[in-house]
């Protein structure tokens, strides 16, 4: 049997005389490190399905006269469209581009116009 500072563990050196542990320190760092990186790989996880994944918007100018084409690409949708999809759409595109909360007035009367021609309560008028 060793007695004192003869004693020395599996996970410890002697380093002139004195017990130093590196295994446990070494292991604690480990654990920190992968604690962190995965802490990181949730966080930008959760970041990515926070973000929206909307497709690319409309960039033509406006038609004098709206079409159901027109009113369409503004919305994102097709024409064939259910009513209630023209209207959640709708409703997504006027809460982030409503003039009260900073949003444009062209922007929301176009979207406005949009959904009456898809929804058939505006009359199409003639191009021509």
């Amino acid at each position: 049997l060793l007695s004192g500072q003869e004693s020395v563990a599996w996970w410890s050196t002697t380093l002139e005389g004195r017990v130093v542990m590196t295994t446990p320190l070494v292991l604690g760092v480990g654990t920190a490190v992968v604690a962190i990186a995965a802490r990181q790989i949730l966080l930008s996880g959760s970041r990515y399905m926070a973000t929206p994944r909307t497709r690319k918007h409309y960039e033509g100018g406006f038609q004098p006269n709206m079409t159901r084409r027109e009113a369409a690409l503004i919305l994102g949708i097709r024409e064939s469209s259910p009513e209630d999809r023209v209207k959640a759409i709708h409703k997504k595109l006027m809460i982030a581009n409503h003039p009260d909360a900073g949003g444009s007035d062209l922007i929301a009367a176009k979207v406005n116009e949009a959904k009456d021609i898809l929804l058939g309560k505006k009359k199409q008028e003639s191009i021509f």
